[in-house]
């Protein structure tokens, strides 16, 4: 009787347990993606078959727990490609993803990656690992979205490769709207960052934490051990926008930008390496606005930017400033970093030199110095000692230096007992890493200093072995940095190698076949003769169009429709004209963007060319971007206007180029301006607009310009007019300058052509 009774209640007990109990579940399409996500329990796991999944929209719900997650992943981790309009939400508890690939597309929301779904469906305690998202990129650059979004609480996201947004908005967003969004603990770890293309322009972070709404909650985030690989897209890499942050032991590889505390406090910022380059002078460090940050052991290496993206910048701010702009610089601790062979490494007060500029109202100039900050323990060494290391925009009197040593005989601005000049070196560990032969010089022992108990790499400190980031002796495998050490343990960026083959034309058909057919890299020679071509030669790759040499230049006669141009740039066209004579009928453009769907920058480089007979030069239409426009060593003549990047005029801070270099060539005839390059809508924190016209001759030019200049570049940032000579041209005005920038012409010379013409404060619209 007892066996039956106990027979019984087993059975009872079976039949509440669910009949396939952490089952997996294979499906093949949205539709049965669709029906297996409305059945799935803790410990479940939905497997996307592998293959190309095309216009998906997957929600992702459900209740796992701690023990018995739900899982969401690829069959192979690889092998699924989530394509076309996209787009990936989760909403619910202990959810994880894997394995999946974003390309070829771009989300139809806000987000590709979603931790919530609505605002009852919620992500908490989920996780986002072993994926990658490439180039997933709006058609518009100006169209706003972020790849990532995090909500919620405790969600992860770790070991994911991510590259290639080239559209507005922060490739990550944290999101702390909402109570159930605040101290959050979020992660982001163990990420490999790869390259964020310039935009042109504000609103290119790579990763934001809060806005300037929500910038006092606390967040509590952790970024920690990742790779940042040249990411470029604004002066911010991360932009920390909320309090109690932790960023940690990350790499920032040849990337033009900074770390920077632009909102929120209490923020730690702990042994990262910051790794410039030599041929640049817009690879940052940290920024520091607000109260309370500690920025303790870091490295930081040929830092060459200077004020906003310098390697230490410490900001004024504004009295009384409101949520969104400049906050004083409070109660920070600044110790234990290294700096070598960063010019001009440490700047205080930056921002103050705006005080004197008309471009910010009276109510927000930058006046408030920084207070009660602690700089100790830093070491700052350059190879050229005569450099200038440290620069002040107001007094430092709110700063206590302790301890800090240098090798430069000069300390440049600030001159204090805190800061000792040594006669000491350094020896080469690998290609960035270099270390003191000994750093036992005293050290400064603040409040709560005893809590900075280990190194950059994790070593411990002791009070005779401390000054810098790196405690001695050093292991000489920390100089090697791994990148198989981050993102993903499937994916490897591919190093695009170009054939770099010749091939030889000598017909207008061969040549438009050829540049419809050839593969990215490759070189097509013309041979001297004169080429027709009756339609747009459309630049989609990489390919250079040449002459055989100097003295034996191929002739194009373009022969398309009016406003048609010769070259069309697409999405990443990379073009290299050499060698032309290019001849048109005076209605066409013999460069020219997509007027729309311009989702990736182009590349224009011109040299030893001939141009006659066009409407336009290069015409680059509204959201459109160049990051390169190089001409070099040619002639321009009677065209109606040269080149055009004036189309960005929403005054929003965007601008259609970053770097134009026009040298050695000579313009004749132009009948309206040479360069019309125009950036609407002015944030002092961004940095933009490049433009370098040296050594050209300009004649009989800019007759029909209705603006009488002859050279535009309103609110473009740097600007360099040097060794120009112009001539008879009938205009009021060469250039009109921004002096609160620097810009000055130099050395040109100038007949019956008007004058420059420098506007030292000049009146922009403010984003903000």
């Amino acid at each position: 009787m007892k066996n039956m009774i106990f027979l019984g209640v087993l059975c009872f007990l079976f039949s509440f347990r669910p009949i396939e109990a952490n089952k997996s579940i294979k499906v093949t399409n949205q539709q049965e993606l669709n029906e297996a996500l409305k059945t799935v329990q803790a410990g479940d796991e939905i497997i996307l078959a592998n293959g190309v999944w095309n216009d998906v929209r997957i929600q992702f719900k459900g209740k796992g727990t701690s023990n018995a997650p739900i899982v969401l992943r690829a069959e192979t981790p690889g092998k699924v490609f989530i394509e076309g309009v996209s787009d990936l939400k989760i909403g619910g508890t202990y959810l994880e993803v894997s394995g999946l690939y974003f390309r070829n597309g771009y989300t139809p929301s806000n987000t590709v990656i979603d931790f919530h779904i609505d605002n009852k469906n919620i992500a908490n305690h989920c996780k986002v690992t072993q994926c990658v998202i490439e180039d997933f990129t709006q058609l518009n650059r100006v169209r706003d979205d972020h790849w990532i979004e995090f909500w919620g609480r405790h969600n992860q996201l770790d070991h994911c490769y991510i590259t290639g947004k080239s559209n507005q908005g922060p490739t990550i967003m944290v999101i702390l709207k909402g109570n159930e969004h605040i101290n959050n603990y979020h992660k982001i770890t163990n990420n490999h960052f790869g390259p964020r293309p310039r935009k042109g322009g504000p609103h290119g972070e790579t990763i934001q934490l809060g806005d300037s709404g929500t910038s006092m909650a606390p967040s509590n985030t952790l970024v920690a051990n990742n790779y940042f690989e040249r990411c470029d897209g604004e002066v911010e890499i991360i932009s920390n926008k909320s309090n109690n942050n932790e960023f940690r032991n990350n790499i920032f590889y040849k990337s033009e930008g900074s770390l920077v505390l632009r909102h929120g406090n209490y923020c730690t910022i702990d042994g990262n390496i910051f790794i410039g380059d030599e041929n640049s002078d817009f690879m940052g460090g940290v920024r520091v606005i607000n109260t309370g940050h500690w920025i303790t052991n870091n490295y930081f290496y040929k830092i060459k930017g200077d004020e906003f993206r310098s390697a230490l910048a410490v900001m004024n701010g504004v009295p009384k400033a409101p949520q969104n702009r400049y906050n004083q610089v409070t109660d920070a601790v600044i110790a234990y970093n290294t700096f070598v062979d960063c010019i001009t490494p440490w700047q205080f007060s930056v921002g103050a030199n705006m005080n004197k500029s008309d471009v910010l109202p009276a109510t927000e100039i930058r006046s408030a110095r920084p207070e009660r900050i602690v700089v100790a323990n830093n070491m700052i060494y350059n190879q050229n000692p005569n450099d200038f290391p440290i620069k002040a925009y107001d007094k430092v009197d709110g700063v206590q230096f302790k301890n800090n040593i240098l090798n430069s005989p000069n300390n440049g601005d600030v001159k204090d007992k805190g800061i000792q000049t040594e006669n000491f070196t350094l020896s080469k560990i690998s290609d960035w890493l270099y270390i003191p032969g000994s750093n036992k010089a005293e050290v400064y022992e603040g409040f709560d200093f005893e809590n900075i108990k280990t190194d950059l790499f994790g070593n411990e400190r002791t009070k005779q072995n401390a000054i810098g980031a790196v405690v001695l002796p050093v292991d000489t495998s920390k100089g090697v940095i791994t990148i198989n050490n981050y993102g993903t343990n499937w994916f490897s960026p591919e190093k695009k190698n170009f054939p770099n083959k010749t091939i030889k034309v000598s017909s207008s058909a061969e040549l438009i076949t050829a540049i419809e057919k050839v593969a990215s890299g490759t070189i097509i020679e013309l041979k001297k003769g004169t080429y027709t071509i009756p339609t747009s030669l459309v630049i989609d790759k990489t390919v250079t169009i040449k002459g055989k040499d100097k003295k034996n230049k191929a002739t194009l006669v373009y022969q398309g429709a009016d406003k048609s141009p010769a070259f069309l740039m697409k999405p990443k066209g990379n073009l290299v004209v050499e060698n032309l004579v290019i001849k048109g009928n005076k209605v066409q453009y013999v460069f020219a963007t997509l007027e729309k769907n311009m989702k990736s920058a182009y590349n224009l480089w011109a040299n030893n060319i001939e141009v006659s007979d066009f409407d336009t030069v290069l015409n680059a239409y509204k959201d459109a971007f160049a990051d390169t426009i190089s001409i070099d060593n040619s002639v321009i003549k009677n065209c109606k206007r040269g080149i055009r990047l004036a189309d960005e005029n929403d005054d929003l801070g965007e601008y259609n180029a970053e770097f134009v270099y026009i040298k050695n060539t000579k313009f004749d005839a132009i009948q309206t301006s040479i360069v019309d390059y125009y950036r609407g809508g002015y944030d002092e924190s961004t940095i933009g607009g490049n433009l370098v016209f040296q050594n050209n001759s300009v004649t009989n030019s800019g007759k029909e310009e209705p603006a009488g200049i002859l050279i535009k570049t309103r609110g473009i940032v740097n600007v360099s007019i040097a060794n120009n000579t112009f001539l008879n041209n009938p205009i009021e005005l060469i250039a009109l300058l921004w002096g609160e920038k620097g810009q000055a012409p130099k050395n040109n010379n100038i007949k019956n052509s008007g004058e420059f013409k420098i506007e030292q404060n000049l009146k922009q619209k403010m984003m903000y």
